[in-house]
């Protein structure tokens, strides 16, 4: 299973001032550290972290406590995720980009 996620916060953390023009490089620094912290196979890009696990209860566990570690840097926030399910299937992290460049590859042959 793969998910690819985003967490960010937004509004004020309880009793801060407000930090709207901030960067949200430390939410995210915490979040990362999370799903680095989980042992799976990860990548993280300019906009969302990529996770491979056996099953939904262990990827969406890491994805949760990600999502709590941002908390404290807002009054909110949010979560986008988008997840590739395919029992029976792991290495899909880097096997699909591998496939991918087979496929251009071949393309550019013709």
């Amino acid at each position: 299973m793969l998910i690819a996620f985003s967490v960010a916060p937004s509004g004020s953390p309880a009793g801060g001032a407000d930090r709207a023009g901030d960067s949200v490089h430390d939410a995210v620094a915490a979040a990362v550290r999370v799903v680095r912290e989980s042992g799976l196979p990860h990548r993280t890009t300019s906009m969302f972290t990529e996770i491979e696990g056996p099953d939904w209860d262990t990827v969406m566990g890491v994805v949760k406590r990600a999502t709590e570690a941002v908390m404290p840097f807002g009054s909110r926030v949010s979560l986008v995720l988008k997840a590739d399910i395919r029992p029976g299937y792991s290495g899909e992290l880097d096997a699909k980009i591998e496939r991918l460049e087979a496929a251009i590859d071949d393309a550019a042959d013709r």
